[in-house]
């Protein structure tokens, strides 16, 4: 984990390093849940409500193309039924209620759809998300309830995850607004024969550029 928040702060120091440098803050409301698998079956999953709040840059690089260096706090989770035995969090579990803490690294691009004030543009790429805390509460089938904390091995949840975010917005002002969707490609369990679990966010983001480094 101090590797990849070592690799943040480098994105963000050699960002600065470029002319014309436009740096953002940005948060927002989303809706979390997760692609949650058992031996191959998709589980039944329900969303939650979370909100993601972090900073990001623009750095010219071709034309009306830019690097965006993105990095965020994402409160993220899921609800999920099961159908059959699950090795996590418990294989009596019938269900699990998680909610996760994330720092999350994007090394994205945008594109802006005219060189204007105000315009559109889109902005897409992978990120990488550290989990860095969590909690599960869940039933078991002899009607007892668990509440605690998740645990983070290499035989339990997985501290990283990898996802390609996708965001469409408006800019004017030195304000912008965009939907985002985070659509997770790497599992967030290490459990051999466990559960396969993909985050996936929908969102609403607000930002503002703080001004610009020469």
């Amino acid at each position: 984990m101090k590797q990849i928040i070592l690799a943040a702060l480098l994105v963000a120091t050699s960002a600065l390093c470029y002319a014309q440098v436009k740096i953002a803050v940005f948060g927002g409301p989303h809706i979390t849940s997760a692609k949650y698998t058992v031996k191959g079956e998709k589980q039944e999953t329900t969303n939650k409500y979370g909100f993601q709040i972090g900073t990001t840059a623009k750095v010219p690089f071709e034309n009306k193309l830019y690097f965006a260096p993105t990095v965020f706090y994402s409160l993220k989770g899921y609800k999920v039924k099961f159908n059959q035995a699950s090795y996590l969090p418990d294989t009596s579990a019938i269900n699990n209620n998680t909610t996760i803490h994330t720092f999350e690294v994007a090394p994205l691009l945008q594109y802006d759809f005219s060189a204007k004030a105000s315009h559109f543009f889109v902005k897409f790429g992978p990120s990488i998300d550290v989990q860095l805390s969590g909690n599960e509460k869940f039933n078991r089938s002899n009607n007892t309830t668990i509440d605690r904390k998740m645990v983070f091995s290499f035989a339990k949840y997985g501290r990283v995850g990898a996802n390609i975010l996708v965001h469409f917005g408006y800019e004017t002002n030195g304000f912008f607004i965009s939907g985002q969707y985070t659509h997770g490609i790497g599992s967030i369990n290490n459990a051999d024969f466990g559960p396969r679990i993909w985050h996936r966010v929908y969102g609403i983001s607000i930002g503002k550029y703080l001004g610009k480094n020469k």
